[in-house]
């Protein structure tokens, strides 16, 4: 394990970055970086792997999870996202950042990204290029993560049935695993890169518990829980109900909710 390589992964992320730029000037739409977000994980896993000589068989274990979980995430925004205008999200960016946005967007939507994917890449580096025994943090890591490609898979694509029954406009989302936690897709995404984190830590490895704390940092008070529940209530009067009996995050039985004393508690 040399920085020299993990540095390299920087190098991929900020191409992979560079090319999706340009194309989304072309598009007048940076929100396709969205789509580029687990490619550029996956590129830097690929090259960390691809430094490893002889490889083993424990190398070809994590990258097939990266790859598996890429894959799904990539098709699955890049289905989403097709045939739509640009997200509201980066809308807002790029009218608080006119004039000459898209000179700024190159810094602050798409070297931003790829900089935060090369940092929570960092557990991957470790187990890609560090060679050790198999052990039982091979079968807990392996177990944590599916269980939270479980939550972000099978939770986006309830989602999506739900979106796509026109009866649903305007209306919450409160069945499945929604029923549990208000953000069952992103407790998933945190559970597998808690998974990637568990596969280094017989290397002794610690600081690389960065990367998990980083993305859950990220998904609760950056870009995940905190932005899309900004003005949802105001979208979805139901949400605030939804929130009150609900968790945000970690799943659990729902709460009983009072809506007289909420009323109350609202006009007082």
């Amino acid at each position: 394990m040399t920085f020299s390589i993990y540095l390299s992964g920087l190098v991929g992320t900020l191409v992979l970055a560079g090319l999706t730029w340009l194309i989304s000037l072309a598009k007048r739409d940076v929100s396709i970086v969205d789509s580029m977000w687990a490619v550029m994980i996956f590129a830097s896993a690929f090259i960390y792997s691809s430094s490893v000589e002889p490889y083993w068989n424990r190398s070809s274990l994590v990258l097939t999870l990266v790859l598996l979980w890429a894959l799904r995430l990539t098709v699955y925004i890049t289905w989403r996202n097709w045939g739509e205008s640009e997200d509201a999200r980066y809308r807002a960016i790029r009218h608080k950042y006119e004039p000459n946005f898209a000179l700024k967007s190159l810094g602050i939507i798409f070297v931003f990204q790829a900089v935060l994917a090369w940092i929570i890449s960092m557990p991957l580096w470790v187990a890609l290029t560090v060679p050790f025994e198999y052990s039982i943090f091979d079968t807990l890591a392996v177990a944590v993560w599916i269980i939270g490609m479980f939550f972000e898979s099978v939770s986006d694509w309830q989602l999506a049935r739900f979106k796509g029954n026109p009866a649903n406009r305007g209306k919450v989302m409160t069945q499945g695993l929604w029923r549990y936690t208000r953000h069952p897709n992103y407790f998933g995404e945190c559970l597998i890169w808690w998974g990637f984190f568990i596969f280094v830590i017989p290397t002794g490895a610690w600081w690389s518990i960065l990367s998990p704390i980083l993305l859950t940092f990220v998904l609760l008070k950056f870009s995940g829980v905190t932005m899309l529940e900004e003005t949802i209530m105001d979208r979805r009067p139901a949400y605030r109900e939804y929130i009150a009996s609900t968790n945000a995050f970690i799943p659990g039985p729902q709460k009983e909710t009072n809506p007289v004393a909420d009323h109350q508690e609202e006009i007082s």
